[in-house]
Protein backbone atom coordinates (compact mmCIF):
# COMPACT_ATOMS: atom_id res chain seq x y z
CA UNK A 1 0.00 0.00 0.00
CA UNK A 2 2.76 2.60 0.79
CA UNK A 3 4.57 1.48 -2.34
CA UNK A 4 1.28 2.41 -4.21
CA UNK A 5 0.79 6.09 -2.13
CA UNK A 6 4.79 6.39 -2.71
CA UNK A 7 3.88 6.22 -6.81
CA UNK A 8 0.64 8.27 -6.95
CA UNK A 9 2.66 11.23 -5.06
CA UNK A 10 5.28 10.88 -7.63
CA UNK A 11 2.56 11.10 -10.32
CA UNK A 12 0.93 13.83 -8.75
CA UNK A 13 3.75 16.22 -8.57
CA UNK A 14 5.37 15.07 -11.77
CA UNK A 15 1.60 16.37 -13.46
CA UNK A 16 2.25 19.64 -10.95
CA UNK A 17 5.51 20.51 -12.55
CA UNK A 18 4.31 19.71 -16.16
CA UNK A 19 1.36 22.30 -15.54
CA UNK A 20 3.30 25.14 -14.21
CA UNK A 21 6.12 24.75 -16.75
CA UNK A 22 3.20 24.32 -19.30
CA UNK A 23 1.31 27.90 -18.59
CA UNK A 24 4.50 29.75 -19.00
CA UNK A 25 4.12 31.54 -22.24
CA UNK A 26 7.09 30.63 -24.28
CA UNK A 27 9.20 33.13 -26.34
CA UNK A 28 8.65 32.22 -30.38
CA UNK A 29 9.15 35.67 -31.96
CA UNK A 30 11.61 35.08 -34.74
CA UNK A 31 12.09 37.15 -37.85
CA UNK A 32 10.03 35.45 -40.70
CA UNK A 33 12.27 36.34 -43.62
CA UNK A 34 15.58 35.17 -41.70
CA UNK A 35 13.90 32.21 -40.39
CA UNK A 36 12.90 31.69 -44.30
CA UNK A 37 15.51 32.40 -45.61
CA UNK A 38 17.66 29.79 -43.87
CA UNK A 39 15.30 27.04 -45.10
CA UNK A 40 15.65 27.97 -48.49
CA UNK A 41 11.68 28.89 -48.63
CA UNK A 42 12.49 32.68 -50.43
CA UNK A 43 15.92 33.64 -51.77
CA UNK A 44 17.71 36.97 -51.64
CA UNK A 45 19.01 38.80 -48.85
CA UNK A 46 15.74 39.52 -47.17
CA UNK A 47 15.02 41.45 -43.66
CA UNK A 48 12.39 42.63 -41.66
CA UNK A 49 13.24 46.26 -43.39
CA UNK A 50 12.82 44.76 -47.20
CA UNK A 51 11.92 47.59 -49.55
CA UNK A 52 8.10 47.02 -49.87
CA UNK A 53 6.04 46.94 -53.09
CA UNK A 54 4.05 50.02 -52.30
CA UNK A 55 7.18 52.28 -50.71
CA UNK A 56 7.00 54.46 -53.50
CA UNK A 57 3.81 54.73 -54.51
CA UNK A 58 0.65 56.75 -53.48
CA UNK A 59 -2.19 53.89 -52.03
CA UNK A 60 -5.75 54.82 -50.41
CA UNK A 61 -8.67 52.62 -50.61
CA UNK A 62 -12.13 53.23 -52.45
CA UNK A 63 -12.87 56.23 -51.00
CA UNK A 64 -14.03 58.90 -52.83
CA UNK A 65 -12.45 62.04 -52.16
CA UNK A 66 -12.77 65.55 -53.16
CA UNK A 67 -15.76 64.67 -55.45
CA UNK A 68 -17.99 67.01 -53.82
CA UNK A 69 -15.91 69.75 -54.77
CA UNK A 70 -15.49 69.60 -58.25
CA UNK A 71 -18.42 68.85 -61.43
CA UNK A 72 -17.70 65.11 -61.19
CA UNK A 73 -20.60 64.02 -62.72
CA UNK A 74 -19.33 64.51 -65.96
CA UNK A 75 -17.20 61.45 -65.94
CA UNK A 76 -16.91 57.92 -64.21
CA UNK A 77 -13.80 57.63 -62.82
CA UNK A 78 -10.64 60.44 -61.85
CA UNK A 79 -7.78 60.56 -59.83
CA UNK A 80 -4.88 62.76 -58.97
CA UNK A 81 -1.44 61.59 -57.53
CA UNK A 82 1.58 63.20 -56.00
CA UNK A 83 4.39 61.54 -56.95
CA UNK A 84 6.31 63.65 -54.49
CA UNK A 85 4.33 63.21 -51.40
CA UNK A 86 2.84 60.08 -52.53
CA UNK A 87 -0.69 60.82 -52.00
CA UNK A 88 -4.02 60.90 -53.59
CA UNK A 89 -5.32 64.46 -53.55
CA UNK A 90 -8.39 63.24 -55.59
CA UNK A 91 -10.21 60.00 -55.80
CA UNK A 92 -13.34 58.81 -58.17
CA UNK A 93 -14.38 55.97 -58.49
CA UNK A 94 -10.44 54.81 -59.40
CA UNK A 95 -11.07 51.05 -58.36
CA UNK A 96 -14.30 50.95 -60.64
CA UNK A 97 -13.33 48.67 -64.09
CA UNK A 98 -13.55 50.71 -67.03
CA UNK A 99 -12.31 51.47 -70.51
CA UNK A 100 -9.36 52.62 -71.67
CA UNK A 101 -9.75 53.46 -74.97
CA UNK A 102 -6.14 54.95 -76.42
CA UNK A 103 -4.31 55.09 -72.95
CA UNK A 104 -3.34 51.99 -73.12
CA UNK A 105 -0.86 52.86 -76.04
CA UNK A 106 0.97 54.34 -72.58
CA UNK A 107 1.41 50.35 -71.73
CA UNK A 108 2.04 49.10 -75.14
CA UNK A 109 4.87 51.58 -75.17
CA UNK A 110 5.99 50.90 -72.12
CA UNK A 111 6.53 47.53 -73.15
CA UNK A 112 8.13 48.10 -76.58
CA UNK A 113 10.65 50.25 -74.50
CA UNK A 114 11.35 47.44 -72.21
CA UNK A 115 11.96 44.89 -74.93
CA UNK A 116 12.35 46.88 -78.03
CA UNK A 117 15.59 48.56 -79.66
CA UNK A 118 14.89 51.77 -80.63
CA UNK A 119 16.85 51.81 -83.34
CA UNK A 120 15.13 48.30 -84.83
CA UNK A 121 13.75 48.56 -88.30
CA UNK A 122 10.49 47.19 -88.66
CA UNK A 123 8.04 46.96 -91.89
CA UNK A 124 4.40 47.43 -91.44
CA UNK A 125 2.06 44.97 -92.51
CA UNK A 126 -1.05 44.46 -94.01
CA UNK A 127 -2.66 43.44 -91.10
CA UNK A 128 -1.32 46.74 -89.22
CA UNK A 129 -2.43 48.56 -91.72
CA UNK A 130 -6.23 47.04 -91.82
CA UNK A 131 -8.09 49.66 -90.17
CA UNK A 132 -11.61 50.97 -90.20
CA UNK A 133 -11.71 53.97 -91.85
CA UNK A 134 -12.90 56.49 -88.59
CA UNK A 135 -9.53 55.11 -87.24
CA UNK A 136 -7.35 56.96 -85.35
CA UNK A 137 -4.05 56.22 -87.73
CA UNK A 138 -0.63 57.59 -88.41
CA UNK A 139 -1.16 56.79 -91.96
CA UNK A 140 0.99 53.50 -92.33
CA UNK A 141 1.39 51.92 -95.82
CA UNK A 142 2.08 48.44 -95.98
CA UNK A 143 6.01 47.88 -96.88
CA UNK A 144 6.58 51.11 -94.81
CA UNK A 145 10.37 50.56 -92.98
CA UNK A 146 10.27 52.85 -89.68
CA UNK A 147 12.67 52.41 -86.48
CA UNK A 148 10.62 51.89 -83.71
CA UNK A 149 12.07 55.13 -82.14
CA UNK A 150 9.23 56.45 -84.93
CA UNK A 151 6.55 54.11 -84.51
CA UNK A 152 6.42 55.39 -81.08
CA UNK A 153 5.99 58.67 -82.13
CA UNK A 154 3.08 57.62 -84.48
CA UNK A 155 1.83 55.90 -81.50
CA UNK A 156 1.57 58.25 -78.50
CA UNK A 157 1.42 61.38 -81.04
CA UNK A 158 -0.96 60.48 -83.61
CA UNK A 159 -2.30 57.94 -81.21
CA UNK A 160 -1.85 55.48 -84.35
CA UNK A 161 -4.12 52.16 -84.19
CA UNK A 162 -1.84 51.11 -86.95
CA UNK A 163 1.56 52.26 -85.13
CA UNK A 164 0.33 50.02 -82.25
CA UNK A 165 -0.43 46.67 -84.30
CA UNK A 166 3.15 47.42 -86.17
CA UNK A 167 5.41 47.86 -82.89
CA UNK A 168 3.09 44.71 -81.38
CA UNK A 169 4.39 42.71 -84.27
CA UNK A 170 8.07 43.96 -84.52
CA UNK A 171 8.49 43.25 -80.99
CA UNK A 172 6.54 39.93 -80.53
CA UNK A 173 6.01 38.61 -84.10
CA UNK A 174 1.98 38.45 -83.89
CA UNK A 175 -0.09 40.48 -81.52
CA UNK A 176 -1.56 38.04 -79.07
CA UNK A 177 2.29 37.16 -77.91
CA UNK A 178 2.34 41.05 -77.41
CA UNK A 179 -0.95 41.28 -75.95
CA UNK A 180 0.47 38.52 -73.50
CA UNK A 181 3.37 40.34 -72.80
CA UNK A 182 1.34 43.22 -71.96
CA UNK A 183 -1.33 41.62 -69.49
CA UNK A 184 2.15 40.11 -67.33
CA UNK A 185 3.83 43.17 -67.14
CA UNK A 186 0.43 45.30 -65.92
CA UNK A 187 0.48 41.97 -63.40
CA UNK A 188 3.96 42.81 -62.70
CA UNK A 189 3.48 46.35 -61.77
CA UNK A 190 0.48 45.62 -59.53
CA UNK A 191 -2.24 46.38 -62.17
CA UNK A 192 -3.96 43.65 -61.00
CA UNK A 193 -7.71 44.68 -62.24
CA UNK A 194 -6.75 45.58 -65.87
CA UNK A 195 -6.61 42.92 -68.67
CA UNK A 196 -6.33 43.77 -72.39
CA UNK A 197 -6.82 42.68 -75.52
CA UNK A 198 -4.94 44.70 -77.95
CA UNK A 199 -2.26 46.81 -78.15
CA UNK A 200 -4.09 50.25 -79.29
CA UNK A 201 -7.03 50.06 -77.34
CA UNK A 202 -10.08 49.44 -79.61
CA UNK A 203 -13.07 48.66 -78.14
CA UNK A 204 -13.59 45.42 -76.03
CA UNK A 205 -15.56 43.95 -73.59
CA UNK A 206 -12.69 42.38 -72.44
CA UNK A 207 -10.70 44.93 -72.65
CA UNK A 208 -10.52 46.99 -69.27
CA UNK A 209 -8.27 48.62 -66.53
CA UNK A 210 -9.26 50.85 -63.58
CA UNK A 211 -7.94 54.37 -62.81
CA UNK A 212 -5.77 53.55 -60.24
CA UNK A 213 -4.13 50.78 -62.22
CA UNK A 214 -3.50 53.39 -65.34
CA UNK A 215 -1.66 55.25 -62.52
CA UNK A 216 0.60 52.33 -61.72
CA UNK A 217 1.29 51.89 -65.25
CA UNK A 218 1.92 55.66 -66.56
CA UNK A 219 3.86 55.85 -63.54
CA UNK A 220 6.17 53.06 -64.32
CA UNK A 221 6.25 54.40 -67.65
CA UNK A 222 7.63 57.66 -66.94
CA UNK A 223 10.79 56.37 -65.61
CA UNK A 224 11.92 55.77 -68.96
CA UNK A 225 13.71 58.67 -70.62
CA UNK A 226 12.88 57.92 -73.91
CA UNK A 227 8.91 57.74 -72.80
CA UNK A 228 8.86 60.89 -70.83
CA UNK A 229 10.76 62.54 -74.31
CA UNK A 230 7.73 60.99 -76.19
CA UNK A 231 5.03 62.29 -74.30
CA UNK A 232 5.91 65.92 -74.24
CA UNK A 233 6.39 66.59 -77.88
CA UNK A 234 4.22 68.32 -79.79
CA UNK A 235 5.16 67.60 -83.46
CA UNK A 236 7.67 65.24 -84.66
CA UNK A 237 8.70 64.88 -88.22
CA UNK A 238 9.21 61.04 -89.65
CA UNK A 239 11.42 59.94 -92.24
CA UNK A 240 11.42 56.54 -93.88
CA UNK A 241 11.37 54.42 -96.91
CA UNK A 242 8.08 53.15 -98.44
CA UNK A 243 7.71 49.11 -99.75
CA UNK A 244 9.81 50.43 -103.22
CA UNK A 245 12.18 52.18 -101.34
CA UNK A 246 11.26 55.68 -101.85
CA UNK A 247 12.04 58.24 -99.48
CA UNK A 248 9.26 59.94 -97.86
CA UNK A 249 8.06 61.77 -94.66
CA UNK A 250 5.19 62.75 -92.97
CA UNK A 251 4.42 65.21 -89.93
CA UNK A 252 2.75 63.83 -86.82
CA UNK A 253 1.19 66.34 -84.05
CA UNK A 254 0.07 65.40 -80.55
CA UNK A 255 -3.79 65.02 -79.91
CA UNK A 256 -2.84 66.80 -76.48
CA UNK A 257 -5.17 69.77 -76.10
CA UNK A 258 -2.52 71.52 -73.49
CA UNK A 259 0.47 71.08 -75.52
CA UNK A 260 -1.21 72.44 -78.71
CA UNK A 261 -2.31 75.37 -76.48
CA UNK A 262 -6.43 74.75 -76.93
CA UNK A 263 -6.77 73.94 -73.07
CA UNK A 264 -4.81 76.08 -70.68
CA UNK A 265 -3.71 74.23 -67.41
CA UNK A 266 -4.71 76.28 -64.32
CA UNK A 267 -2.49 78.44 -62.46
CA UNK A 268 0.91 77.31 -61.11
CA UNK A 269 0.44 73.75 -63.23
CA UNK A 270 2.78 72.81 -66.13
CA UNK A 271 1.91 70.04 -67.76
CA UNK A 272 4.65 68.00 -69.24
CA UNK A 273 2.59 65.10 -70.95
CA UNK A 274 0.51 62.70 -71.35
CA UNK A 275 -1.79 60.51 -73.56
CA UNK A 276 -5.58 60.70 -74.87
CA UNK A 277 -8.20 58.25 -75.59
CA UNK A 278 -11.59 58.12 -76.92
CA UNK A 279 -14.26 55.45 -78.08
CA UNK A 280 -17.87 55.83 -77.81
CA UNK A 281 -17.92 52.77 -75.00
CA UNK A 282 -14.73 54.37 -73.23
CA UNK A 283 -15.73 57.84 -73.84
CA UNK A 284 -13.27 60.78 -73.31
CA UNK A 285 -10.03 59.97 -71.76
CA UNK A 286 -7.11 61.61 -71.04
CA UNK A 287 -4.15 60.64 -68.65
CA UNK A 288 -1.54 63.52 -67.93
CA UNK A 289 1.83 64.28 -66.26
CA UNK A 290 2.18 67.81 -64.71
CA UNK A 291 4.00 69.27 -61.55
CA UNK A 292 3.17 72.34 -59.59
CA UNK A 293 5.07 75.30 -58.29
CA UNK A 294 7.36 73.29 -55.76
CA UNK A 295 8.36 71.18 -58.52
CA UNK A 296 6.15 68.29 -57.22
CA UNK A 297 5.52 66.19 -60.40
CA UNK A 298 1.77 64.77 -60.53
CA UNK A 299 -0.26 62.23 -62.47
CA UNK A 300 -4.02 63.39 -63.36
CA UNK A 301 -6.30 60.83 -64.85
CA UNK A 302 -9.90 61.11 -66.07
CA UNK A 303 -11.77 58.25 -67.42
CA UNK A 304 -15.09 58.48 -69.58
CA UNK A 305 -15.79 62.36 -69.89
CA UNK A 306 -18.77 62.80 -71.35
CA UNK A 307 -17.57 65.58 -73.59
CA UNK A 308 -14.12 66.35 -75.06
CA UNK A 309 -15.26 69.71 -73.11
CA UNK A 310 -15.61 68.00 -69.59
CA UNK A 311 -12.76 65.72 -70.13
CA UNK A 312 -10.57 69.28 -69.90
CA UNK A 313 -12.37 70.93 -67.67
CA UNK A 314 -13.00 68.54 -65.22
CA UNK A 315 -9.02 67.77 -65.55
CA UNK A 316 -8.67 71.21 -64.83
CA UNK A 317 -10.80 71.44 -61.89
CA UNK A 318 -8.83 68.76 -60.21
CA UNK A 319 -5.62 69.83 -60.97
CA UNK A 320 -6.56 73.11 -59.52
CA UNK A 321 -6.43 71.62 -56.59
CA UNK A 322 -2.36 72.04 -56.42
CA UNK A 323 -2.68 75.46 -58.56
CA UNK A 324 -3.63 77.58 -55.41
Amino acid sequence: MKCINKLITVILTLSLVICLTGCKKADTSYDVYETSNSYGLIQGDYSSSSHLFSTDLAVTDSTNIGTDTVDSQVASGAGVFNLSTKEVTYSQNIFEKLYPASTTKILTAYVALKYGDLDQKITVSENACNQASDSSVANLKPGDVMTLRDLLYGLMLRSGNDAAIAIAEGISQDVDSFVELMNQEATALGAVNSHFVTPNGLHDEDHYTTVYDMYLIFNAAIQNDDFRTIIQTTTYNVFYKTSDGTDTSQTWNTTNYYLLGKETAPSGITVIGGKTGTTGEAGYCLVLLSKNEQNQQIISIVFDADARTNLYYLMNEILNLYGE
